[in-house]
């Protein structure tokens, strides 16, 4: 496919980056992009080349501020085969389980929450702010706060539902809350991004994603299928993941955990 709404990349290192780029428009998505992000995630989780994903947007005002409202979503006839936007945009959805490090910058709301649900590791700059326009807008706000209900606490994701356009979650208060799990400076966030997204590259690829695999679909099960099935991969994974120790070096890490 050639894209025309997202940057492609993969290096050396093993670290596919795709950027959102449309930043004459607030990098909204369009029909075009999520067609674009559907390929995009397919193509990652085939390419055995690729161990981990840096997603990222264009420079602006904002990571994302969801859907295009001048171009819209797809329209069906047939009510029953509407499907939600997420199914394109987030890699969970597209069964990637390739880690995902969401760099975040300024304004994420709304349709934006579809990337941050779904990646393994967000990071944002001091200047991000998240919310969520639905209810403001008089559109019922679901299928987002849904999602963000498994990094935040549900009386957060409700005031923020319920709060609307009102209201902003400022970096320091994402920290607070677990939608993030760092702060850094804007013009150090997508370096700060490819150096986890490489680091985690450098690890034995069968592992970290069978990892990602058997935690995320925990998610949908109860403890002890979910323990019985994370068993199961840990018998499928483990034998692979000694192989690739063993044919690599063992790198030492540069700093001591207390």
């Amino acid at each position: 496919m050639d894209y025309q709404e997202i940057l492609f990349d993969v290096d050396t290192k093993h670290v596919c980056t795709i950027t959102i780029n449309r930043p004459e428009r607030m990098n909204t998505f369009t029909p075009t992009m999520m067609d674009e992000f559907k390929h995009a995630w397919l193509r990652i989780a085939e390419d055995d080349n690729i161990h981990s994903v840096v997603l990222r947007a264009a420079e602006c005002r904002a990571f994302s501020t969801g859907v295009d409202v001048n171009v819209g979503v797809k329209k069906v006839s047939n009510i029953w085969s509407k499907r939600e936007p997420g199914e394109s945009l987030g890699p969970k959805a597209n069964k990637v389980w390739k880690p995902v490090i969401c760099a975040v910058h300024g304004l994420a709301c709304g349709g934006a929450f579809y990337w941050l649900n779904e990646s393994d590791i967000v990071i944002c700059s001091d200047d991000a702010e998240f919310f969520d326009p639905h209810v403001t807008f008089g559109r019922t706000a679901a299928l987002e706060p849904i999602g963000a209900l498994y990094k935040m606490p549900l009386g957060e994701v409700l005031r923020m539902t319920l709060m609307g356009n009102d209201e902003r979650i400022g970096a320091a208060t994402a920290l607070r809350l677990n939608l993030v799990s760092e702060v850094v400076p804007r013009a150090e966030l997508w370096d700060r991004a490819y150096e986890l997204a490489r680091i985690i590259a450098e690890k034995p690829a069968a592992a970290v994603q069978g990892s990602v695999r058997a935690i995320w679909e925990s998610l949908d099960e109860m403890r002890t299928v979910a323990l019985a099935r994370g068993q199961s991969y840990c018998d499928l994974g483990n034998p692979i993941g000694m192989a690739e120790v063993e044919a690599g070096e063992m790198k030492k890490p540069d700093y001591v955990v207390r």
